[in-house]
């Protein structure tokens, strides 16, 4: 399935990535995404946040494991504070791409959408990212290796969604 078109063909493609609590998954699929435009040439063209479906950690800073993973990597996330989803932000992305089936299960719940239309927008990263719709596993109670797994994933995900991007002659002008 093709990525949905741009609401604005003269402004930059918004991309929100969301999770359960806006501290692990989100927030390093964000980093990394943007690295990753970044390095394609398509910074001005992408802009990228995330946030989560819950509203535990709102204000609070990445997971201390998800922090080290990125730094680890060379990627920034210093700067994060997490955040909830509103139903208004759906108008303001062109794409909102969930961690895992019950992240978009909740999406599409908190959102108020049936399946098509603006829904189509609402999508699994595991299908968008090349990963055969897998699940981004949450690494929260987990040890440092499974935030590096997470990480991994997320890499392999957003190499495939640049690529489609730059592919896309709506997003890339």
């Amino acid at each position: 399935m093709p990525l949905p078109p741009p609401r604005n063909p003269s402004g930059p493609y918004r991309i929100c990535c969301v999770c359960l609590g806006n501290i692990c998954r989100s927030p390093m699929a964000e980093a990394v995404l943007r690295a990753k435009l970044a390095e394609a040439g398509l910074g001005q063209r992408v802009e990228v946040d995330s946030a989560g479906t819950g509203d535990w950690h709102v204000g609070g800073r990445m997971d201390r494991k998800a922090a080290i993973a990125l730094r680890r990597n060379g990627y920034d996330g210093d700067s994060h504070r997490a955040r909830q989803i509103r139903p208004s932000w759906l108008a303001e992305r062109d794409l909102i791409l969930a961690m895992d089936t019950a992240n978009l299960r909740d999406l599409r719940r908190l959102l108020g959408l049936a399946p098509g239309g603006e829904a189509d927008r609402i999508r699994l990263f595991g299908e968008i990212g090349g990963l055969d719709g897998a699940d981004v596993p949450d690494p929260y109670y987990g040890d440092q290796a499974d935030f590096n797994r997470v990480l991994a994933m997320l890499e392999t995900g957003m190499s495939h969604l640049v690529a489609l991007l730059k592919a896309d002659p709506e997003i890339t002008g």
